[in-house]
């Protein structure tokens, strides 16, 4: 199927605005004859026509922002939701927030809602159920109709736009780090399937970090949990070995949480038989018992960035515009799960 061609692909392949496009295309006066009978030939050869969505977004401002979210009960995307606010609220922009509950269609239904003129670009992080089909299609022409977009939090590089993410490689690293540290020589991690790219790349910094202490990095201790199951019942798999681990780093707080529980119900004490630490500095890892050592992502700084940058794309008017990622950098937070008493 060709690409379709758009004013910004005509501005760039004669090397001239979006403006100077759009003036030779309606045979503006402001445009030399020889210019615009090459540029209207060229859209005429691509059968270009105007999209009356991506011009009535550049022409009538509706000073409101579409985000889209996989989840709602969640404590980091309440705070990206709270950092975009405050950008948005600051410009005079009004913020409208739509759910996807990690599903493909519901994402696909909400980017065509938002895309359809009711905002002026779209802030998304994108579904595992997206991850996990490969399908971007949708992104994709969202993008070719000129519509700005940025990605928060989930890395995706098959779509080319603003990114905003969390240093995940960095998280894990300094996760099994810390651990190390606190003379862990057998250390777990609780991760998510390889189709969860944040996942991944965790498990990659936990990997370099053992690399790096000359320890072996031994698969059985390297659980992916698949979320559509019961969750504890897999990760009492890893309390279930002769030789327990007695360090366990989990990629986000509803793993640790988890682990700290079937370790008490195994008569361990946490930290100082097993010290286990989670991802993302959220109420759950604040209020559990013991507290969780955990890493923070910084969910608000990520929606303030993830909004000042949409906000410059708006504003743009360079067909050379590059776009940016930004990555937002994480320490870790100790608390009593990792602090041994002995």
């Amino acid at each position: 199927m060709k690409a379709k061609i758009t004013l910004k692909k005509i501005a760039k392949g004669f090397d001239v605005s979006i403006s100077t496009v759009s003036k030779a295309l309606k045979d503006s006066h402001e445009i030399s004859e020889e210019v615009k009978e090459r540029i209207q030939a060229f859209a005429k050869y691509y059968h270009y026509k105007p999209n009356s969505l991506a011009l009535n977004l550049r022409n009538q401002k509706t000073k409101t922002i579409g985000v889209i979210i996989p989840q709602i009960v969640h404590h980091f995307f309440s705070k990206v939701i709270s950092g975009i606010e405050h950008i948005a609220n600051e410009k005079g922009y009004n913020v409208m927030i739509c759910l996807s509950n990690e599903s493909y269609e519901k994402e696909v239904l909400n980017m065509d809602m938002l895309a359809s003129g009711v905002v002026d670009g779209i802030i998304v992080s994108v579904a595992k159920q997206t991850e996990e089909k490969g399908d971007y299609t949708h992104f994709k022409e969202l993008i070719n109709n000129g519509i700005p977009l940025v990605l928060f939090d989930r890395k995706i590089d098959e779509i080319q736009c603003n990114k905003v993410l969390v240093d995940d490689f960095g998280g894990g690293y300094i996760a099994a780090q810390h651990l190390i540290d606190i003379g862990c020589k057998k250390i777990a991690i609780l991760t998510t399937p390889n189709h969860v790219t944040v996942g991944n790349i965790r498990l990659e910094g936990y990997i370099k970090a053992l690399t790096d202490n000359n320890m072996l990095v031994d698969e059985s201790l390297i659980v992916k949990v698949i979320e559509d199951h019961d969750i504890a019942d897999q990760i009492k798999e890893i309390f279930r070995k002769s030789n327990c681990p007695d360090g366990i780093f989990a990629v986000n707080e509803i793993y640790a949480a988890t682990a700290v529980k079937i370790a008490k119900n195994k008569g361990l004490n946490v930290p100082n038989d097993i010290a286990i630490m989670g991802f993302t500095d959220g109420l759950i890892s604040q209020f559990s018992s013991p507290q969780l050592t955990t890493v923070a992502q910084h969910g608000f700084t990520m929606g303030e960035k993830s909004m000042e940058i949409l906000l410059e794309e708006l504003n743009q008017q360079d067909t050379d515009y590059q776009y940016q990622t930004n990555i937002i950098s994480t320490d870790i937070v100790i608390r009593e799960s990792t602090k041994k008493t002995n």
